[in-house]
Parts: C-alpha cells; structure tokens; sequence
C-alpha cells in the first residue's frame, strides 16, 4: 500500500487476481483480529452513542465511564454481553475490508495509471497526489458501505438491545435479517446508510494520511514504505485514526441512533431522518450530543487501527511469498501509443528481479 519513499509509483496498471487475493485476506483476516480483540469497546461506545450515560456512571466517579459500562454489562447480562454484535462484526468485515482494501487498490492503480500516462517520460517521479488518495479511498468507502450496510444496523442492534425491555430481542444473526425485512422491508437493512455514506469522509482523511506519514516515515528514515517495521506501521496508523475519528465522529452518532431506532418503535424518541436527528441530538443535547462516547471510541479504535494496518501489511507480506507468481510473463509497458499491454506484470512479482530492472524502486516490478 502507498508509493515508495523514491516518489515511484507502488501499483500496477493492472491488478492481477494474484495481487487481489493477497489484499482481500489480508484486510479481511486483519479487521476480524481486531474486532475480537476491541469488541467489549465497541458494545460500550454503541450503547453511549444510542443511550448516553448508564445510569450507574451518572452517580459515580467521572472518569469512570467505561469500567462503570463493564461493569454494568457483565452484572445483567454476563461475560456474552460483552461480545454481543460479535458474529455480524466478523461476518461483516470479512467483505467490509475484502471490498475496501480491493477497490482502493484497484482504484490507485487506475490512477496512477494516469500519472504515469501524463508525464511518461518522467515516471520515476509520478507520485499519487493527496487528493487522488482521498478519491480511492472515497470510492472505495462508498462501495463498502453500501455492500456491508444491512450487516452493520443487525450489529448495532444486538449491541443495544440488551439495554431495551420493550422489544423482542433477536436471537442471532439471520433471524435479525429475518425479522428486519419482515417488519421494515428492505429499508430497514439500509437504515443509516446515508450518514455511513457521509462516513467516507473518514477514511477519505484516514488512509491519505497513513500513505504520507509512511512516506515521510520512509525517508527520513533513508528507507522505502514496504521496510518500514511494523512499529512505524502502528505509529503512522494510530495517528491517522485518530485525526480521522475525531474529525468525522458525529456522523457515527448519527448512524448509530438512526440504526437502533427500528428495534424500538414504540419510545419517545424517533427520527424521521438524518436532518430530523441531527436536528433533535442537538436541541437536546447540544453540541456535546454530537460527541457521545468520543473518549471510548478513541480508546477501541487506536488500537483496532494499530492491529488492523499492522496484520494487514504482515498478512500481505507472507501471502506475497507463499501465493505462486502468475506464470505467464510479457515484455510489458505503455506502447508508444498510449495504450498498455494486458499482460503487463504485477510491480511486486520477485524481489530479486526487481533489483536487477529498477533499483530505485521498492515495490517489486519484474
């Protein structure tokens, strides 16, 4: 992921099924190992987002919230409640981080294609500039939120539901998806979706960046973006969440009541919309509405990022050596003109190669 600490270009034209394996696995296997690990964190952040305060911390030490949350969830509900909306998290993030990590890749060697098409003759220094970063990874937060949304809302609810005595709880994963098209048609599985949508402003600020703090990483380091350690990986990712997540967490407040409201029908509170809760969290809450389980978020989603971009990039690594290269091979690049042969070779195919054709490059291109 990224360009090299020399300004080359880090992806192919063309993305073989190869590369597309390599970045599906890694970002699914990455997301479910954090998940579990984050879980309790996120049960808790949900819940304050929807409901605010437990009652129990509103009496208590201040700065107690979250043990207060535990403590309270593990006395009503057991250890499991701790893990409820586990099963859709995994379910979810298994195409959530297939899709996204996929299509962002895909996405950056489209334009960089156009880079390296506009100032051919100096490639060496076609770099993706900041604002075709935040368009891959815009197009491709779209494209995951709109595949996963319906997985998100069953997770938000069976997150939530153990705080509500008026509803009948769902009891797994397809009985909610059951339940939710039965009872609210195929809306239901897409409510909230527009503020996810508005979401993608998140990881439009996120992944752009991670690639320029492991850029700057890489050369003052005198070193390129595939050696950098996996510290510097969790450093350049635990910065970037969260100055994403602190720009951008009131749409998540937004998604998250707009999510859960459907399960309980017949309580005060409903919102006709996105404007319609924006409107009411504010006249009710004021700005701090907007900001409910923002600490808690930070604590469950530095970690989750530093987890999630570090197994990424070391999964990545071992399923580029372990996967075989593609056998078919072909003297490749743009032809004189303008168009590229199909069969041009991945960049990463054989390190060794790639020291004998391009020394300044990190990536490998056979």
């Amino acid at each position: 992921m990224g360009s090299d600490g020399g300004g080359q270009p880090s992806h192919p034209l063309r993305i073989t099924v190869r590369e597309l394996i390599c970045h599906a696995c890694a970002g699914a296997t990455a997301g479910a190992i954090a998940a579990t690990f984050v879980c309790p964190l996120d049960v808790i952040k949900t819940r304050l987002q929807v409901h605010g305060l437990p009652t129990a911390s509103k009496t208590g030490v201040r700065d107690s919230v979250i043990i207060t949350s535990l403590q309270h969830i593990i006395k009503t509900e057991g250890l499991k409640g701790l893990y409820r909306g586990l099963s859709p998290t995994i379910i979810a993030l298994l195409p959530n981080w297939a899709v996204y990590f996929t299509v962002y890749e895909q996405l950056k060697g489209v334009l960089t294609s156009h880079v390296i098409h506009r100032d051919f003759a100096d490639n060496n220094s076609a770099q993706l500039t900041i604002g075709e970063n935040m368009v891959a990874a815009a197009g491709a937060g779209a494209a995951t939120a709109i595949t996963t949304n319906p997985l998100w809302v069953v997770k938000t609810r069976l997150q939530t539901q153990g705080m509500r005595t008026g509803v009948v709880p769902y009891t797994g994963v397809l009985s909610a998806l059951r339940r939710i098209v039965h009872e609210e048609g195929l809306r239901g599985l897409y409510s909230g979706v527009l503020p996810s949508l508005a979401g993608i402003s998140h990881v439009a600020i996120q992944f752009p960046a991670y690639e320029k703090i492991k850029s700057y990483m890489a050369k003052k380091g005198n070193t390129t973006v595939d050696s950098l350690s996996p510290s510097d990986v969790a450093i350049a990712s635990s910065i970037s969440k969260v100055l994403a997540s602190i720009m951008t967490y009131p749409h998540e407040v937004i998604r998250s009541r707009l999510q859960e409201q459907g399960q309980a029908r017949h309580t005060e509170v409903q919102y006709a919309g996105v404007v319609d809760c924006i409107r009411k969290v504010f006249r009710k809450e004021g700005v701090s509405g907007f900001y409910r389980g923002c600490a808690t978020n930070l604590l469950r989603t530095t970690p989750s990022a530093v987890i999630t971009f570090t197994s990424y990039e070391m999964i990545y690594r071992f399923l580029h050596q372990v996967l075989p290269p593609e056998r078919k091979k072909s003297e490749a690049g743009p032809r004189s003109d303008g168009h590229v042969n199909k069969s041009w070779p991945n960049k990463r195919a054989s390190a060794e190669e790639s020291k004998i054709s391009q020394t300044h490059s990190n990536k490998i291109t056979p």
